[in-house]
């Protein structure tokens, strides 16, 4: 089969909108009438460079239209399946697409781009609800051959590459830009993935302002690795033949038969050593939707709170969210407990941070819930992590002897470099009341956002301390929030929201109460009845969507 791959001109100059627009249809118009694939670059609805959301949606509404219009009519014309990248308006938002045309001129498939930069997520602020949850690769079938798609920065995740190759593809269209990569940069990448996978690679790509080393490098690629055309920053067509069924098999390691790389590599595969969650691994807290029900301590009602029992029942349960304390050991050990003494939730006494990890562990810390927990001991928190890392998001309350003292910045230290060596700073925040912590905590993991609770200061203007300390969240606390009158507690939550500060509330054990806080604009509610407040939640965001 044929496949031609259109590099059209692109540039920073908005000037040259409608020029390059006309160059681009005019490429596709002398694509030869023996093409069988004819693929197009991103974003070919907006054939220059914009660089704000009003010139981007401006060229939209200008070229769109058009642009699927020429593609339709020349799928027709040419007998070509066509595919090309652009805006898909869809009900909730405007998405990058790249669209898959038959013969007959019908879309027959819409890859939305899996992996937004900034650029798309921030300044243009395009819909990625879609890519929230675990799925298979996209992919489409047409007249016998089997395509996956990859757009521009998807290039770049080489994890998803495994995936693919499981699909047994035989063409991976790949409309990009890449504007940050030099030509060999962007060949290795487009070899690497011909290679890994055993597909053919098309890649269409634009030429911008006709020279230089980056952008372009529009190309074909085989599974083995070879490149079959590389226009780098040339205007105009190139065209590959092959074979689609023709693959690529290597000996499976020395004296072994032939096989698809990606056989070879899975036959020795070890995934808990790179993995964090598998398929378990959730959006990050900043893609989490809200409202929230965080389990508070866990699901605590049924198992010890701050136990592996009890969080692994909330996230079984679909928990989004769970909330656990942290204190240090005499010997620097971080554990999961809430309380600075033993006595309530172990047979032990006298203080945690006055015992050893060795001596925690000596107490029984499961039969004051329940004969049936009789045993248990006290978890640390790589241990939870080792666990649920990826899992859910984590409201990290870090404990201290009082709410005014900084704290060992070594025990912090000890903290942050747990959670990154378990790949979870998107997934973590750290609470804390104590202003000197929060101050801490800003400095030495910056990246890892903070939420301001309740300290010395009780809750007298909590808001503001969360705007001082650069924090993305605050926590109420149900005994000061309700010895406020509601309309400062609502005067804090409209303060937070004003400066993009989500407001969570601790506690809620009644769904009614629950419901109530969330109508005052509270964006997630900690309670220690996951189940019973969770569901109750569901049907409330039900009756707001509905």
């Amino acid at each position: 089969m044929k496949a031609y791959i259109i590099q059209p001109p692109y540039s920073a100059d908005l000037s040259k909108m409608d020029e390059y627009f006309e160059k681009k249809l005019e490429l596709l118009e002398s694509v030869p009438g023996d093409a069988d694939i004819i693929v197009l670059p991103e974003y070919s609805d907006v054939p220059c460079a914009t660089a704000t959301l009003e010139d981007t949606l401006a060229a939209y509404a200008k070229y769109h239209g058009r642009l699927m219009d020429a593609c339709r009519e020349a799928a027709v014309k040419k007998q070509a399946v066509i595919f090309v990248n652009a805006y898909d308006d869809t009900p909730t938002g405007l998405r990058n697409t790249t669209f898959a045309l038959d013969k007959e001129g019908n879309i027959a498939g819409r890859y939305y781009k899996r992996h937004l930069p900034p650029s798309e997520l921030y300044t243009l602020g395009l819909d990625n609800s879609y890519a929230l949850e675990s799925e298979e690769p996209y992919t489409v079938t047409l007249y016998g051959v089997k395509y996956a798609f990859l757009t521009c920065y998807d290039f770049y995740f080489y994890e998803l590459f495994p995936k693919i190759a499981k699909q047994k593809i035989d063409v991976i269209i790949g409309c990009s830009l890449q504007r940050s990569d030099t030509h060999q940069a962007t060949e290795i990448m487009c070899r690497f993935l011909a290679y890994n996978t055993n597909a053919y690679v098309l890649r269409s790509s634009v030429s911008l302002d006709g020279s230089g080393d980056i952008c372009g490098a529009s190309m074909a690629v085989s599974p083995d690795g070879t490149v079959l055309a590389n226009m780098k920053s040339d205007v105009g067509i190139a065209c590959a033949e092959f074979d689609p069924e023709a693959k690529y098999l290597k000996p499976a390691g020395y004296g072994n038969p032939p096989s698809p790389h990606h056989e070879y590599i899975e036959f020795g595969r070890r995934p808990w050593l790179y993995r964090t969650a598998g398929p378990a691994v959730t959006p990050t807290d900043e893609f989490m939707p809200y409202p929230r029900v965080c389990a508070h301590r866990g699901f605590s009602t049924i198992a010890p709170e701050n136990s592996l029992p009890a969080f692994g029942a909330a996230v079984a349960m679909g928990a989004e969210e769970i909330e656990f304390d942290l204190w240090w050991t005499k010997d620097g050990e971080v554990v999961s407990i809430h309380d600075a003494v033993l006595d309530r939730v172990s047979d032990g006494s006298g203080y945690v941070f006055d015992h050893t990890y060795a001596e925690l562990l000596k107490y029984d810390f499961g039969v004051k819930h329940g004969d049936k927990f009789r045993g248990m001991r006290i978890i640390t928190f790589e241990e939870i992590l080792k666990k649920l890392a990826c899992h859910c998001v984590m409201n990290v309350h870090l404990k201290a002897k009082d709410d005014i003292n900084p704290i060992s910045e070594e025990h912090l230290k000890k903290v942050i470099a747990l959670i990154r060596k378990y790949d979870a700073e998107k997934y973590c925040y750290f609470m804390s009341g104590n202003p000197a912590m929060l101050e801490q905590l800003q400095r030495l993991a910056p990246d890892i956002p903070r939420c301001a609770g309740a300290g010395a200061d009780k809750h007298e203007n909590l808001a503001e301390k969360a705007i001082r300390y650069n924090c993305k969240k605050i926590q109420l606390f149900q005994p000061y929030f309700s010895s406020n009158p509601p309309e400062h507690v609502q005067m804090q939550i409209d303060m937070c929201h004003e400066h993009g500060i989500k407001v969570n509330y601790f506690w809620a054990d009644d769904p009614d109460e629950a419901i109530r806080y969330l109508e005052m604009g509270v964006d997630t509610i900690l309670s220690n009845d996951y189940n019973r407040v969770a569901r109750a939640v569901e049907e409330w965001k039900k009756t707001k969507q509905g």
